[in-house]
């Protein structure tokens, strides 16, 4: 799968949580996310464009891996792999036993919605701000996945220039 997504830095959440609602966006749910980052042993997720994440939320932990992201389609698109792990304390002790080594955190209160196919969320983190995101997974072509998340970003209004980095790229070139 693709995940296929903008993001955007916002002043405010307010107004988008109000769009979102007057369209009949079904709210999902809203989680404290504290996701722990490992770079591999064996080659450098920095310079290859990957990411291997532990996320934890009030549920099972969710463990993610990420390709490098695919330039061509404008937004930030990448192959994602997701599992949960009965114990991400457990698993964190296997990365760690097999050379990974934990890369940075990132804290976010995040606000989840869905409108047809899109999910949107409203994130808040720690250290950089308050953003909006519209994900569409896409099984391999990406185009026209991109092509509704730009028509929806206008019908919300939510403008300006797409964020290719990651919350973890973003928070790392704060350092």
């Amino acid at each position: 799968m693709l995940e296929i997504e903008l993001k955007v830095r916002v002043d405010a959440l307010d107004p988008l949580r109000k769009n979102l609602l007057a369209r009949h966006a079904e709210f999902t749910g809203k989680q404290h996310e504290h996701d722990i980052y490992y770079n591999a042993p064996h080659r450098d997720f920095g310079t290859t464009d990957e990411a291997l994440r532990v996320r934890y939320t009030d549920g099972p932990a969710l463990v993610t891996y990420k390709g490098k992201k695919i330039a061509e389609l404008g937004l930030k698109a990448r192959e994602e792999l997701n599992t949960t792990v009965e114990s991400g304390e457990v698993f964190e002790a296997i990365l760690d036993r097999l050379g990974f080594t934990k890369t940075a955190e990132v804290n976010k209160l995040r606000e989840n919605y869905r409108l047809g196919n899109a999910s949107f969320a409203l994130d808040t983190v720690d250290g950089l701000g308050t953003f909006a995101e519209i994900e569409i997974m896409a099984e391999k072509d990406g185009k026209a996945a991109t092509a509704a998340i730009t028509k929806l970003a206008k019908e919300m209004g939510i403008s300006g220039e797409p964020i290719l980095a990651s919350y973890l790229e973003l928070l790392l070139s704060t350092r």
